[in-house]
């Protein structure tokens, strides 16, 4: 038996383009079924993303929802982190480079005391990003 926890994030209207921009990011393929295709909804809400998710050959997953208008939806004050970690330095700087455009960085992308490359940094859509160096611990 294995375990995969894939992260599932909660929007209002904005899953699409996340998901879409967490895409080119980490690399990998977008799947989106639309409130109309999963729950038969109608109107301006028929479009939003229902069931999305980011699929990517690192391993990389990330699954998206866009909260519908008639449910309440609060993204509270830094109610997460999302904490990507990998042991290859280039692909991480890459993803970092990728999803540091247009975001607001928290922690410059660099050494810290438990690794060698560690960032923090809140994207456009109000997801805290944390991405860092897997080492080895004694």
């Amino acid at each position: 038996m294995s375990i995969v926890v894939t992260p599932h994030l909660n929007f209002r209207g904005s899953a699409r383009a996340a998901l879409e921009r967490y895409a080119a990011a980490f690399g990998g393929e977008v799947a989106i079924a639309t409130h109309a295709q999963a729950y038969g909804t109608e109107g301006v809400e028929a479009d939003l993303v229902a069931f999305g998710v980011v699929t990517a050959p690192s391993g990389f997953r990330v699954m998206a929802f866009d909260v519908p208008a008639a449910r309440p939806y609060d993204p509270g004050t830094i109610p997460m982190f999302v904490s990507v970690r990998s042991t290859d330095l280039a692909e991480l700087t890459t993803a970092w480079e990728r999803l540091a455009d247009g975001s607001t960085i928290v922690v410059p992308f660099g050494p810290a005391a438990w690794s060698p490359a560690y960032g923090m940094l809140q994207d456009a859509f109000g997801v805290t990003w944390v991405l860092d160096i897997e080492v080895a611990r004694d």
